[in-house]
């Protein structure tokens, strides 16, 4: 079982910057990848950003550019720096854990933090 523990979020007038965290712990798998899906209401939760643990980012087009995924593997986090907000980012932002074995891969999330843009 991971745990995932996230802070960050809140409320931000457009053109501002959020950053996001995500701390992992429990049953770690050695090949893994952290990042972030989002959900706006009425819509499916999407991509926005995500890393492997041999530092491999990969982005949503529509955050390409204005948002920066990290991690710090010693300390199994994961952060999400998000400039040049839009009324658009606006979503319920989770974090996520895809642990890869042998033969399996399995999902871990967070519970969700509020992002809200004001235009």
């Amino acid at each position: 079982q991971v745990e995932l523990v996230e802070s960050g979020g809140g409320l931000v007038q457009a053109g501002g910057s959020l950053r996001l965290s995500c701390a992992a712990s429990g049953s770690m798998f050695s090949i893994n990848t952290m990042g972030w899906y989002r959900q706006a209401p009425g819509k499916q939760r999407e991509l926005v950003a995500h890393i492997t643990s041999g530092g491999m980012a990969n982005y949503a087009d529509s955050t390409k550019g204005r948002f920066t995924i990290s991690r710090d593997n010693a300390k199994s986090t994961v952060h999400l720096q998000m400039n040049s907000l839009e009324p658009e980012d606006t979503a319920v932002y989770y974090c996520n854990y895809r642990g890869s074995g042998r033969r399996v891969e399995v999902d871990y999330w967070g519970q969700g933090t509020q992002v809200t843009v004001s235009s």
